[in-house]
């Protein structure tokens, strides 16, 4: 049992009685003491009481003052929680002439405080029964809210377009087996939708609904050659084919495959995936909206897909070739060539080409070596040998463009426009929402201006989202520019003219195992 006390009036005199704790029960706090006595303006004098109660190993009765006792009945101090909860009340004794509280005293006590909702029956008996003073005890509880889950969607391929090729032990790469297109047969399951789960709203002890936070929809978004079951949670291949995964999009996409594309096929242009087993000869174009894999060699040719363009034995441009990707670039050497590619660029070797890559340039393999040309990135070029002993013009530039940044700050702006406009449509939209709660009836000018202000904010919504979503992806690639590096692993030649943002250096002495970043408004050299 707690330690406790209880006021005694006992010949014309006021008293205090102090029991202390049993069985572990909590001990006697001073303060719990006077301010009980302050409250009921009975006098009494401070250093004396304070020493009674941190002296309490027994029972006593101290004399406070030699005033008449007016009776104190038992009473309650209740205390509503922050989050409205929880009620808990502290009990003091009466005193020996007072009387005890009743559970109808108790229960009207918290229906003046407003009490309505989960009064603990229970605990108030409990405590009647064994009565435990100056310590909280739960006199109502809310009902917690159940909070839902958000919507996900399974995926059954590999969504990552930044898969690489792999590094053999002998420092060759491997452009043969890829493993970067997505093969999937008819029927395969692609993608499997498990939807939200809504949460159960609860009820705080005032009797006011704790609606539980909103949960995420989601729904599958797909293109053709698939189909969807019933319910609308999983989607499946419909023919034999690559599955591309674009911007929260599924593709599937059947392939048309050729030997050679030479005098026997003419140009090729395809709504999917084009697979060439040789070679595409010079002065020929192939264009695809997916992927272009190419087991052979291209020559003077223009090649342009949509997604990833892969050459296994590389491409000898003749001062005429081109290749277009809006994914990767993969191929053994590039020569002779003009290359661009809105994702990174693989390859063994790059020679007098124009090559510029949205992210990345990584060169490879046992020489791996960039001379002549211009080779472009956004956040790092890396090779083993940049430039050349005999003289060969190289430049390599890394870094966003200022276009760019420009763009990120004014989505930014144009997001804080639309948050504002949302801003302004919630409170109208929310008084409308309770309005039709207490049974009042919009007339139809409302209603008509109601409905205008639910079609544009809704507009407004996707239209933020799908800035926002974009913002999100040029964000990333500012992320990235941050740390900037061009990488030689093992020697960059003298003449070689390095671009970094807005800055750039000539290396006048070869550098061997370098890397050069912007540091301090120039190009600096660091080591690897």
């Amino acid at each position: 049992m707690n330690a406790y006390f209880q006021l005694i009036g006992k010949n014309g005199k006021t008293e205090l009685r102090l029991v202390p704790p049993t069985d572990g029960g909590r001990e006697l706090q001073t303060g719990d003491v006077t301010e009980y006595l302050t409250f009921h303006k009975i006098l009494f004098d401070l250093p004396t009481v304070n020493k009674e109660v941190l002296e309490l190993f027994e029972e006593k009765i101290i004399t406070l003052n030699n005033d008449k006792l007016i009776p104190v009945n038992e009473e309650v101090v209740i205390t509503i929680a922050e989050d409205k909860m929880s009620v808990t009340g502290v009990f003091s004794c009466a005193s020996d002439s007072g009387s005890r509280i009743t559970k109808d005293e108790i229960v009207q006590d918290l229906k003046y405080k407003g009490i309505r909702f989960g009064i603990d029956e229970d605990s108030i008996d409990s405590f009647l029964a064994n009565s435990e003073y100056n310590e909280p005890i739960i006199l109502a509880k809310g009902q917690e809210l159940q909070r839902g889950t958000d919507a996900s969607i399974e995926y059954f391929f590999n969504t990552d377009v930044r898969v690489r090729p792999t590094l053999k032990e002998d420092g060759s790469v491997d452009f043969h087996n890829l493993n970067i297109i997505n093969h999937v047969e008819e029927n395969q399951l692609l993608a499997r939708l498990h939807r939200e789960v809504p949460g159960v709203a609860g009820t705080d002890v005032l009797g006011n609904r704790v609606a539980p936070p909103k949960v995420q929809r989601k729904v599958l978004k797909f293109g053709r050659n698939i189909s969807i079951n019933g319910d609308r949670t999983e989607i499946s291949s419909m023919c034999n084919g690559h599955v591309t995964y674009v911007g929260g999009t599924v593709f599937v996409s059947d392939v048309m495959e050729v030997e050679n594309v030479d005098n026997s096929t003419g140009n090729i242009e395809y709504e999917g995936n084009v697979q060439v087993n040789g070679n595409i000869c010079s002065n020929f174009t192939v264009k695809a909206k997916g992927n272009i894999e190419v087991r052979g060699v291209v020559e003077g040719a223009t090649v342009e897909a949509g997604g990833n363009i892969t050459i296994a034995l590389g491409m000898n441009g003749m001062g005429k070739g081109v290749l277009k990707s809006g994914g990767n670039v993969v191929a053994k050497f590039i020569e002779n060539a003009n290359v661009e590619a809105a994702g990174y660029i693989e390859c063994g070797s790059i020679m007098h080409s124009d090559v510029v890559a949205g992210t990345e340039v990584h060169v490879n393999g046992r020489k791996a070596f960039i001379s002549g040309g211009k080779v472009t990135a956004t956040s790092k070029i890396e090779t083993k040998i940049l430039g050349s002993d005999m003289g060969a013009d190289t430049v390599v530039e890394i870094g966003v463009s200022a276009l760019m940044k420009k763009q990120y700050k004014e989505m930014g702006d144009q997001i804080e426009e639309i948050d504002k406009a949302l801003t302004r449509a919630i409170p109208i939209m929310e008084a409308a929402r309770e309005k039709a709660q207490a049974g009042i009836a919009l007339n139809e000018e409302q209603m008509e201006n109601l409905k205008n202000i639910y079609k544009l904010s809704k507009m407004k919504m996707a239209e933020r989202n799908s800035i926002s979503e974009e913002r999100l992806k040029i964000g990333e690639v500012l992320s990235e520019d941050k740390n900037a590096a061009v990488i030689v692993n093992d020697v960059a030649y003298s003449g070689t003219k390095i671009i970094i943002s807005d800055v750039s250096k000539i290396i006048k002495d070869s550098m061997q195992h370098c890397k050069f970043v912007k540091k301090q408004g120039d190009v600096t050299m660091v080591g690897l």
